[in-house]
């Protein structure tokens, strides 16, 4: 988890009870006919091409957000990196086709299934008789067991983050013949398919030494189209290189080098030409799109100086030739530096033309978390009145709308459109009403016009480290602190939403106190009638105000865009929100996993096996030994008994279409309980050289490595943005 996402399965899928008979599930979708799950919104956009038109040889040059501390999926510190590289070096029993759904890996597999339920599930594994490691070895059962004894749990010295399944394993042993893996399970596993993918050879996975610490900066032996050939942790990059006992059909590349290149470099590092694909933001998107455009008088400006008017510029000439001798020389230098800023940008955009964007939406969302474990939100009513006050129609449209990417928000916790057990369950909640918003949070209790306690005056404020904090958004001119609230104007929106004007001020605007009519009058101590439809909502003596915390950076542009969205669409129900911004490497440590805040915004990836990966994401906290509570990954702290259960049942059903429907009772009850609301399904953009082929936005599928290749001189790629895994 991160505010922008993580990889699917390379790291763990990083309490107000449901009032019975308060919320009716409806009938779930799946009782008719048509399949639920529907098809994805976005295919994959990789410039696909037969393997007859790509050239030999050559070096693909791929940013990435940096070298990874392990190489070694199964450990704490494993990031995305660390999955693209198992995915070109290791073999995967398993891979995701485009429509996110697991199928057997043809590479290492010839099948795999369950051929025994009773008296336990076994599950055979028949391989290819041509899988080797790069050291000669064939693929066997002993690799097998090595990873199993690994990741059971039963061994503390093994250093794992997680062994979801494998604890379930009872034996693994040779089946028929050296090709025939049988494992048995001791407790049925539904996601017996998650198992094995990556698969480590018994030389990592042998003993804790080498599990800990020998697959963390090289991989000495592997199994795909690729190996690692070097981890340079000086220059931030790894090559892997074409693996010459790859049995399968050879790497039309010679080389892959995984460059850290920070998202905010890499359009010029692409115009540079020292890469060839990269992940970018939606900014650089427009950059390249706009350069491979014809350029006319009427195309649009960017870059330095296009905002500039012709009074501007006239201005400017006039400074820089008039009698003023240093302002004069100021000018000068300011013209010169914008006349070098607008030649290299130009240069730039002739660069990128090279390059197109390859679009698709990523298999993860992005959600809005409601933290149920302080404040207002511990009532269910008020977060199921923050969710019922969201047009998450909007919300979605304003950040894909744009890239021309399909804007429909995501309606599970649990799966995406097209992945096997999705279903749109939001109606559970429901959707956008500002009536019934409202009327949940009179139930609750908040009273729009209600007496409200004036906070302590600053120089009251308690002293320490906790007081100061507290007085931090005074309002005054030093306290920009990047914290403001909206709503306190105790205006209704008439004209520019004040958000905007918050935003760009960043500080705490008071609440006025001449609210009355002109001219009345009353005895001292007497407020004059207020605007009751604007006034905040109040109980106890306190506003509902509910803290907002979002991540400064500039990559997070998109999520701050949305906070926007939503704080205008809160205020109109009576909730204000207090925005706090703080430092992108603080924004999960020190303020989502430890539950300070009230409100955020981060994404989850897709995962096909829910009843085992999403498990601890929405698993009800419980009191630990030390009198904290164990929340596992759910950083909202709303969980029920009754989603568990459904959870537990999912994963023990071998009956693929029962646990499906499990799944989704589950993910219905997770909508009830409104602790996060799935918003949209997140935007994958990347860029790439017009050559490269069979690369580019995945979305759900899992990356072909042997086939990725430049195109051959005078060959053109197949017609379609997409091609079918083999």
């Amino acid at each position: 988890m991160s505010q922008h996402g993580v990889g699917p399965r390379a790291v763990t899928r990083s309490v107000a009870f449901l009032t019975a008979g308060v919320l009716a599930v409806p009938a779930l979708a799946g009782c008719g006919s048509e399949d639920p799950a529907g098809k994805p919104l976005a295919g994959q956009d990789i410039q696909p091409a037969a393997r007859d038109r790509i050239a030999d040889g050559g070096t693909l040059r791929w940013a990435v957000d940096s070298v990874p501390d392990t190489l070694n999926t199964f450990q704490s510190d494993a990031d995305a990196t660390t999955t693209r590289v198992a995915q070109a070096v290791l073999p995967s029993m398993f891979r995701m086709n485009a429509s996110g759904r697991p199928e057997p890996n043809p590479a290492y597999l010839e099948s795999a299934k369950v051929v025994e339920t009773e008296p336990q599930q076994v599950v055979l594994y028949k391989l290819n008789q041509q899988a080797v490691w790069s050291d000669g070895r064939e693929i066997g059962a002993a690799d097998f067991a090595a990873q199993w004894r690994a990741l059971s749990g039963k061994d503390t010295a093994y250093w794992t983050a997680r062994n979801a399944g494998y604890e379930r394993i009872q034996k693994i042993e040779r089946g028929d013949n050296a090709l025939e893996v049988r494992v048995t399970f001791s407790r049925p596993y539904a996601d017996w398919r998650s198992l094995f993918s990556p698969l480590y050879p018994k030389d990592v996975m042998g003993t804790p030494d080498s599990f800990n610490d020998g697959a963390r900066k090289k991989l000495k032996v592997t199994a795909g189209p690729f190996t690692v050939k070097e981890v340079d942790a000086k220059d931030e990059e790894i090559t892997l290189a074409r693996n010459p006992r790859w049995w399968g059909e050879p790497a039309k590349l010679s080389e892959i080098v995984l460059r850290t290149v920070p998202r905010d470099k890499r359009t010029s590092e692409l115009a540079a030409g020292t890469l060839d694909l990269a992940e970018i933001d939606p900014s650089a998107a427009r950059r390249i799109t706009v350069a491979a455009r014809p350029q006319s008088a009427t195309s649009p400006l960017m870059g330095p100086g296009a905002d500039r008017t012709a009074a501007d510029d006239l201005h400017s000439w006039a400074v820089a030739n008039g009698s003023d001798e240093d302002a004069a020389d100021e000018e000068t230098v300011a013209r010169e530096k914008l006349g070098k800023a607008a030649a290299k940008y130009a240069r730039q955009q002739q660069a990128l033309r090279g390059f197109e964007v390859r679009k698709s939406l990523e298999p993860a969302f992005t959600q809005l978390a409601l933290n149920g474990a302080e404040g207002p939100l511990t009532d269910e009513r008020v977060r199921r009145a923050v969710a019922r006050a969201l047009d998450r129609k909007e919300l979605a449209e304003v950040v894909l709308k744009p890239l021309g990417l399909p804007a429909v928000p995501v309606g599970s916790h649990l799966a995406l459109s097209g992945q096997a057990h999705y279903a749109d369950n939001s109606g559970a909640l429901g959707g956008q009403d500002t009536k019934e918003a409202q009327a949940l949070l009179a139930d609750a209790g908040w009273v729009r016009g209600g007496p409200v306690k004036e906070p302590k005056k600053k120089e009251e404020k308690a002293a320490g480290p906790e007081g100061e904090q507290a007085g931090t958004s005074s309002g005054t001119e030093s306290d920009d602190d990047g914290t403001y609230i909206v709503g306190e104007d105790n205006k209704a929106h008439r004209g520019p939403d004040p958000a905007d004007h918050l935003a760009q001020d960043g500080k705490q605007h008071k609440h006025p106190h001449n609210g009355g009519a002109p001219g009345a009058y009353a005895p001292k101590g007497t407020a004059a009638p207020a605007n009751r439809e604007a006034a905040p909502l109040a109980k106890n003596g306190k506003a509902l105000t509910l803290r907002f915390v979002l991540p400064s950076g500039p990559g997070s542009q998109t999520l701050r865009t949305v906070a926007d969205r939503i704080t205008r669409m809160l205020e109109r129900v009576g909730i204000r929100t207090e925005i706090s911004k703080v430092s992108d490497e603080s924004y999960f440590k020190d303020h989502i996993a430890s539950g300070q805040y009230d409100l955020a915004l981060y994404s989850w990836p897709a995962t096909a096996f829910p009843a085992t990966d999403a498990r601890p994401v929405y698993a009800k906290p419980v009191p630990a030994a030390d009198g904290s509570l164990s929340i596992e990954q759910n950083y909202t702290r709303v969980g029920t008994d009754q989603v568990d259960q459904l959870f537990d049942q999912a994963v023990a059903t071998l009956d693929e279409g029962e646990s499906r429907s499990l799944i989704r009772k589950a993910d219905s009850r997770i909508w009830a309980a409104a602790g996060s609301i799935p918003l949209f399904q997140r935007p994958q953009l990347m860029a790439a050289r017009k050559n490269l082929v069979n690369t580019g936005a995945f979305g759900f599928g899992t990356p072909v490595f042997e086939d990725m290749g430049f195109l051959k001189k005078g060959a053109k790629p197949a017609s379609g943005p997409s091609a079918t895994n083999r």
